[in-house]
């Protein structure tokens, strides 16, 4: 077969299994989830093995290094792989429940019941991990899965893959639930998007290139997020320390991922006590700071920043720092700059920790915190499939609710509209 008519085969075969996922049990799903850790953790060696020939390959490829970084995984990582799949299993199985029921005047009741989106098709690059996340909240929430990997971490998908179809046969589900796309063709992507009569949902995972792409060719809703542009911002109420710790960890911890912080706000009125402490933590550990002119004034180390700057997802050891004049400015620049991914503010004032939660317009907003805690693992979703900065069905980390839907549901007892 051409790839056409490979991907018209594969969206025929999710179609059929989201039909029989949807009325799968509980009981049924979780044997599946549990069943592919216990694969996982039993083929630990050969999936680190696959794993280290893809690095390898993707370091001769002259793959960036955060690309590398993501694409590495560890023997902490596999273990993670399985913990987070009990963990989904562990979860409440959001299919069937019903809410908001409610009696009309006419006798009937009208409530909503979740349901499954059907198929999800999730287009990634280099994380292998998204293998084993997408599978377990497809699987849990009911739908049937078509997942696309980068051609770098291709043999570690793979190994995961025949793990995730272990693990669906032990529970007498069907295999074609979660199928991983063997081949690297970029043609298949441009199919696996437009093909409306099998996929419901396209879940793009990677870089901006990436999900611009898919946005523009798909032919069905697509959940996603283009960039990470999160901000710190360092309230005049803000403790030094919290603020030192919550800076450090939100944009050294690591440097590649989406949720990591990559503009710094700090108010006037502490800025020349409290910036060039922080400016010297963050140099310390090799990060470029460019700032603004007073930024430039407090830390000489700092590089003029171009209005370019304010709007950058680095992925890398670079900060932009702009000083504001209070809690007013800070939040018109986060609306204005930012990707409405992540932004976190530092502040012992109430007042303007509300103010900054009700009035920043982004996916997830924090208190005190820092920005690498937005991740469905840290929020109690178990895994996450993607994180959403749109604003219909579903937005911040997408877990098993936002692979869901909801129908209306009528309970009568033969009533009749007059």
């Amino acid at each position: 077969m051409n790839i056409q008519e490979t991907m018209a085969s594969i969206g025929r075969a999710a179609r059929q299994a989201s039909r029989m996922m949807a009325k799968t049990t509980t009981a049924a799903k979780n044997a599946a989830l549990l069943a592919m850790a216990g694969q996982i953790r039993a083929h630990a060696a050969e999936l680190l093995a696959a794993n280290a020939a893809d690095v390898a390959e993707a370091r001769t490829g002259g793959l960036d290094a955060a690309m590398i970084d993501r694409l590495t995984l560890t023997a902490k990582g596999v273990e993670a792989m399985a913990l987070g799949l009990e963990q989904v299993a562990a979860l409440p199985d959001p299919v069937g429940e019903i809410t908001d029921l409610k009696r009309r005047p006419s006798g009937i009741q009208v409530g909503k019941m979740r349901v499954p989106l059907g198929v999800v098709g999730i287009i990634y690059e280099a994380r292998p991990n998204v293998t084993a996340d997408a599978a377990a909240l497809c699987l849990k929430s009911g739908n049937a899965a078509i997942l696309r990997g980068g051609k770098e971490a291709i043999r570690c998908n793979q190994a995961i893959a025949a793990c995730v179809r272990a693990g669906l046969k032990a529970a007498g589900l069907p295999e074609t639930a979660v199928q991983v796309l063997e081949t690297t063709d970029r043609e298949a992507v441009g199919y696996l998007v437009a093909m409306p009569e099998y996929v419901d949902v396209i879940v793009p995972r990677g870089g901006r290139g990436l999900i611009e792409r898919i946005s523009k060719d798909a032919r069905v809703p697509v959940i996603k997020h283009l960039d990470g542009n999160c901000h710190v911002y360092v309230d005049d109420a803000a403790d030094p320390g919290m603020a030192l710790r919550i800076i450090d960890n939100a944009k050294t911890q690591r440097l590649g991922t989406c949720n990591t912080t990559e503009s710094l706000l700090v108010a006037r009125s502490v800025a020349a006590a409290q910036l060039p402490e922080i400016a010297r933590l963050l140099i310390a550990k090799g990060v470029e700071i460019r700032g603004c002119e007073e930024t430039r004034k407090l830390v000489p180390e700092a590089k003029p920043a171009t209005e370019e700057d304010y709007s950058t997802e680095y992925l890398a050891a670079i900060i932009s720092v702009k000083v504001v004049a209070g809690v007013d400015e800070a939040i018109a620049h986060i609306n204005q700059y930012s990707s409405q991914h992540t932004d976190a503010i530092v502040t012992e004032n109430y007042t303007h920790a509300m103010r900054f939660l009700r009035e920043v317009d982004s996916s997830s907003v924090m208190v005190n915190a820092s920005t690498r805690f937005a991740d469905g693992f840290e929020y109690g979703l178990g895994a996450e499939i993607g994180i959403s900065t749109d604003k219909f069905h579903a937005r911040g980390p997408v877990g098993l609710e936002g692979l869901t839907s909801q129908k209306w549901i009528v309970l009568g007892n033969g009533e009749v509209r007059g």
